[in-house]
């Protein structure tokens, strides 16, 4: 059987020099061959460099974060600069993580704990905006709880007005409710809420865009000016975060 199939090839490629020299040239063919070989070797190449540079890739998208963290508070310094607050400069840095599983409830689990310098009520955040607070840690992993938990509880300033209220977690709708102390404070669909900040940057630094109202609602008599928040980070869709943490030696 071996043997007929070789000489089946053999024969296969005696014919195609034939036809080659007498009939019709083959390069079309040899072009359309090389063409598919290329894009053949094309293809595993990219799955060997995928392969081999995973880990330099997730190193690359960690060290991203952590500048975006860094990026973050040094905006939330120039902020308190800008409006002559003074605040003690407290020393933060960014622990980059990945959302590796979702618990019960508005909560997430990430790959970054203790060992790596996270601790519990402080600020998570990713390139869109806020994520949530840490609320458990262990060595290698930690928890978060989201923003759109109805546990939360987030002081905001919007970012137009100045106006300060706070954001809560709607159960089960993925968005926040914003209540501003001021009932007649201007409030349009389209305006965009920060965090206010705490006391010592913890659970929540100052400056981190938590989403936009995407409703305005309208209750007479009311304490408070009351609106519909969308968050925005894709909270169904986290991947790469950063935790905002006391620098070393603190």
């Amino acid at each position: 059987m071996k043997r007929t199939l070789v000489l089946l090839v053999l024969a296969a490629g005696v014919l195609l020099v034939a036809i080659d020299r007498t009939v019709m040239p083959l390069d079309p063919l040899r072009a359309a061959g090389s063409t598919v070989y290329g894009a053949v070797e094309s293809a595993v190449g990219t799955v060997t460099r995928s392969v081999g540079g995973e880990s330099r890739i997730r190193a690359l998208e960690r060290e991203n974060a952590e500048l975006r963290a860094l990026e973050q508070e040094n905006a939330r310094l120039r902020a308190d600069q800008s409006a002559g607050t003074r605040t003690a400069h407290i020393r933060q840095r960014g622990v980059a993580a990945h959302v590796v599983g979702f618990g019960q409830g508005q909560k997430v689990t990430i790959d970054a704990g203790s060992t790596a310098g996270v601790v519990r009520d402080v600020t998570v955040l990713n390139a869109d905006g806020l994520v949530g607070k840490v609320t458990w840690t262990g060595p290698a992993t930690a928890s978060v709880s989201l923003i759109t938990d109805p546990a939360s509880s987030v002081g905001v300033r919007m970012a137009g007005s100045g106006e300060l209220g706070v954001v809560t977690g709607l159960p089960g709708e993925g968005r926040l409710r914003l209540s501003l102390f001021d009932p007649n404070a201007p409030l349009k669909v389209g305006d965009q809420v920060v965090t206010l900040g705490s006391a010592g940057g913890r659970p929540y630094v100052a400056g981190v865009p938590i989403g936009t109202v995407s409703a305005v609602e309208s209750v007479p008599g009311a304490a408070t000016r009351t609106a519909l928040v969308r968050p925005a980070a894709r909270l169904s869709a986290l991947d790469l975060v950063a935790v905002i943490v006391p620098a070393l030696g603190r």
